[in-house]
């Protein structure tokens, strides 16, 4: 019996790592979250002035680009994860999964992809690799500091309604 269960989960990895939609979600995703790293180093300045919004840390956990966070997290890791939790559950239970199963199977993997995002910023960020933008040894790490990880995790459970949004907005634009 336990086998059998261990076959099922390992059936349900295959088929997630050979739905196009999981990697669609994970590559736009990536491409997504890169594209202001891209900038931050095309340009030599970590402020982006449309993303940059507060423009000022609130407290010590939400960075001065809050909206940039907001926007990029929605798709990688959060919205990719949650897509991915969403393919490997409906593999996993073979049917199409609905309504409280999808979101609880979102909200797993969006903040399992965002655990796994983390430990890479954290070790990222240990390796003190500087961007174009630093002077000197203070500052201009190109990973996030360690401060900002838990708005990280409340920025992937929302990120499960990402796919939802997007599919709205698909319907009406086909409309």
């Amino acid at each position: 019996m336990i086998f059998s269960k261990d076959m099922s989960f390992l059936k349900a990895v295959a088929g997630t790592l050979k739905s196009k939609r999981f990697w669609l979600w994970q590559i736009s995703g990536a491409i997504i979250y890169g594209i202001p790293v891209i900038t931050r180093f095309f340009t030599g300045n970590v402020i982006i002035p449309i993303l940059n919004f507060p423009g000022f840390w609130i407290g010590h956990f939400i960075p001065g680009n809050f909206l940039e966070k907001l926007l990029i997290n929605a798709f990688f890791p959060g919205g990719a994860g949650a897509v991915t939790g969403e393919v490997f559950v409906g593999i996993y239970k073979n049917r199409l999964i609905t309504g409280k199963t999808k979101y609880q199977s979102r909200l797993g993997g969006a903040l399992l992809q965002t655990v796994f995002w983390t430990f890479f910023q954290y070790w990222g960020y240990s390796l003190l690799i500087l961007g174009p933008w630093s002077s000197g040894t203070t500052g201009g790490n190109i990973f996030e500091h360690a401060v900002v990880f838990p708005i990280n995790f409340v920025l992937a459970s929302i990120s499960i309604f990402t796919p939802d949004i997007l599919n709205f907005i698909k319907n009406k634009i086909k409309k």
